[in-house]
């Protein structure tokens, strides 16, 4: 359990940092949002996902 509070609390501290960090380009990006198409919203999708395995992969590794 107090892992998958650590990971949400990890989550958090990355989004924050987006946010607080470069607004502007957080607020550009929601607007192209809409244009893209499904398919490329899943492939981005996809890849985030491989590459959030990847890591907690080698976290664990480690």
């Amino acid at each position: 359990m107090s892992t998958l509070f650590l990971a949400i609390g990890l989550v958090l501290v990355v989004e924050g940092l987006a946010y607080a960090l470069a607004p502007s380009f957080i607020r550009r990006m929601a607007e192209e949002l809409p244009k893209l198409g499904d398919e490329q919203l899943r492939i981005f999708g996809v890849a985030a996902l491989a590459i959030g395995v990847g890591l907690v992969y080698l976290a664990r590794l480690f």
